[in-house]
């Protein structure tokens, strides 16, 4: 077997500034060793894997990992850089980044090797030595545990406990989307934890090597369950009738001190919730926690996971019509179909392809909204019924409103038709006729004849209203918008307002589109006025947070509003009512300007595609200001100075941590 790491892949000098530029060094360290043999559909799939969840841990350390199918065998390159990298972690940039490579198909024998390294990530001997090595060949060595002493004679067995003295015994379940890393980080942090209190725990890792269930007696002698996952956990069943606390998987990896004693404290409590079958949807397991969630909450959850799938088809088709717009003018609506009529060499017919394409994306959202909101709630089951009726809701004219409603009535159909009891004979065909055929037909039914036109008759007034907006009616509006999508920077404030404006452009007049544009602009406000607070008062900030704003300036330019994250969670007592000020000043100045747009994502990059933009430029340049003004006076008159040191920064809260529904 090859060694998965030589020399060659090692470099103690690592000059990159950036994750993207520290991965594509140590990438091409592997393409040179015959490792990878595309370096940029492999660098493809280390940031699509970086955009599920930040890489980067506590301690210094970033570990960018993916499986590719142009990695030709499992393989890790190590850089040690001495000015730091930015990967997301919360206590800052890290100095020690281990790419990991591993081929689609990896076999199980490398996969656990590549988990025993995430686990000696833990380690501070380890990781002290790999800062003190200078030479690539001992560090490769140390990486690979060539240096590592025998194991110890195993301790002579001691009697057994008897039940008045025996520990408080756990079994924890970890896992993440891709299996590789933090799935055996957050196994090795619990299982510290739950040493330093004295507890036992028994962990099952679900990665990518495939998982060893732990042992029934284990998990029928346990006191407490610990999950902590990002993607569902498998044969869930198992664990019913526990004390649960359920989690993502970083925050094992973070605060893994925390869950143990939450976990105690709910068996000293007498709680026995059982976790839900295994049939919640990935997106809604990804940040619960507690199994006891209000109706509110599940409510919310239902909604954003509806919209998050949303996205996309917005934002292809929206961006596609812009620049069919851009090219061949408001006239190219009237275009026939490029399938008769198409010319490669007419920039009309380019024009009215874009256009028509884009209309054909555009046409899934209602369908995808309701599909998948009936997919939060009741998993597969609920997706027949959920585009059945989204379908409906377009043919109707009920349009966005209409598809949250049928995404609602068809997860609730399929969850009520799920409670009835069905004789054994008939269980094999409840799932694949008898659900499909009884919920889609009471779906249709509904919005056909009972609640569709009532909600259509709405929607029709509230795109009316939408277009005959002027005035302080449009002023209120855009100030009601803007601080909205910057009261919790991607958070369900934000994606409720987003959602508004995107649900506009499916029925545009002047209106909606004014609408469309005061949420991008309040939305890039927050990460531009921190970009431009740490460049103008810099000592008020730490120094991760003046790297941070570098990145900010991008990222509020390009309409994504969780640059200003960071900033937020070490201080949201200052920066979220500065962000929300210039907010309000930018709404405000888009809906007084008229400034209108077709495009639901963009940022700077569609300003031609913009109504009035340069007077739309004024409004963000006026709510940047405003945020940046108001934090720095909020900052002085507290704290003349900020240290420079990146572990005084607060770790993100869980609300604080989504993206913005353009970055979702």
């Amino acid at each position: 077997m090859t060694e998965l790491i030589t020399a060659e892949l090692v470099d103690t000098d690592l000059t990159a500034d950036t994750k993207q530029a520290a991965a594509r060094s140590l990438a091409e360290r592997m393409v040179a060793a015959g490792r990878v043999t595309d370096l940029e559909g492999f660098l493809t799939d280390v940031a699509a894997r970086e955009e599920q969840m930040p890489t980067g841990l506590e301690g210094g350390i970033g570990i960018p990992h993916c499986r590719s199918e142009h990695v030709t065998e499992p393989t890790l390159a190590f850089g040690r850089s001495a000015r730091g990298i930015d990967f997301g972690a919360p206590d800052g940039p890290a100095d020690l980044v281990f790419l990991i490579a591993a081929p689609a198909g990896a076999d199980t024998d490398h996969l656990t090797i590549l988990s025993a390294l995430a686990r000696r990530l833990a380690d501070e001997e380890f990781t002290a030595a790999l800062r003190a090595e200078g030479d690539p060949v001992r560090a490769a060595a140390l990486i690979r545990g060539d240096d590592e002493q025998p194991p110890a004679a195993p301790a002579p067995e001691r009697p057994a406990p008897t039940v008045t003295d025996r520990p408080f015994r756990i079994v924890a379940v970890t896992s993440c989307p891709t299996g590789i890393a933090h799935t055996y980080m957050a196994a090795e942090a619990l299982q510290r934890a739950a040493e330093a209190e004295g507890v036992e725990i028994a962990v099952e890792t679900q990665g990518s090597a495939g998982f060893t269930r732990l042992d029934p007696a284990v998990i029928a002698a346990a006191d407490a369950v610990v999950l902590a996952h990002d993607v569902e956990v498998r044969e869930k069943a198992r664990f019913a009738g526990k004390p649960t606390v359920d989690t993502g998987v970083k925050a094992a990896i973070n605060r893994p001190a925390e869950l143990v004693a939450e976990a105690r404290a709910r068996a000293e409590r007498g709680e026995t919730g059982a976790p839900a079958p295994d049939r919640a949807a990935p997106m809604d397991r990804q940040a619960s926690g507690s199994e006891r969630e209000g109706f509110g909450t599940r409510l919310r959850t239902w909604l954003m996971t509806g919209v998050s799938y949303m996205v996309p088809f917005v934002a292809a088709g929206g961006l596609l019509i812009a620049l069919a717009f851009a090219v061949g003018g408001y006239g190219i609506t009237e275009a026939p179909s490029v399938a008769e009529h198409f010319r490669w060499t007419e920039t009309a017919s380019w024009a009215a392809l874009m256009f028509q394409i884009g209309g054909a994306a555009f046409s899934f959202l209602v369908p995808v909204l309701a599909g998948y909101i009936a997919y939060g709630m009741a998993d597969r089951p609920g997706l027949v019924p959920g585009f059945v009726g989204g379908a409906i809701a377009v043919t109707i004219e009920a349009g966005f409103l209409g598809g949250l409603v049928a995404g609602l009535l068809a997860g609730a159909v399929v969850m009520a038709i799920q409670r009835v009891e069905v004789p054994a004979v008939l269980r094999g065909i409840v799932p694949v006729v008898v659900i499909p055929l009884l919920s889609a037909a009471v779906v249709g039914f509904l919005m056909f004849v009972v609640v569709g036109k009532p909600i259509a008759s709405f929607q029709r007034a509230m795109t009316d209203w939408l277009g005959g907006l002027s005035g302080g009616n449009a002023v209120l509006l855009g100030v009601l918008l803007g601080l909205m999508m910057c009261f919790d920077l991607g958070g369900p404030v934000n994606k409720v307002a987003y959602a508004f404006a995107v649900g506009g452009l499916a029925t545009p007049n002047d209106g909606s589109l004014k609408v469309m544009a005061t949420v991008m602009a309040a939305g890039m406000v927050p990460p531009l006025g921190m970009a431009l607070a740490t460049t103008v008062r810099g000592r008020l900030f730490s120094r991760a947070e003046r790297e941070n704003g570098k990145a900010a300036w991008v990222l509020g330019g390009s309409f994504i509003t969780e640059g200003a994250i960071p900033f937020a969670a070490a201080d949201p007592l200052r920066v979220i009512p500065s962000a929300m000020a210039g907010g309000a000043v930018t709404g405000a100045l888009s809906m007084a300007f008229g400034a209108t747009l077709r495009a639901p994502h963009g940022g700077v990059f569609v300003v031609p595609l913009i109504g009035r933009p340069l007077l739309y430029l004024v409004a963000i340049a006026a709510g940047t200001l405003v945020t940046a003004a108001l934090v720095v006076l909020l900052k002085s008159r507290r704290h003349p100075a900020a240290p420079d040191h990146p572990t005084t920064e607060a770790e993100p809260s869980p609300n604080l941590a989504a993206k913005t529904p353009a970055a979702a």
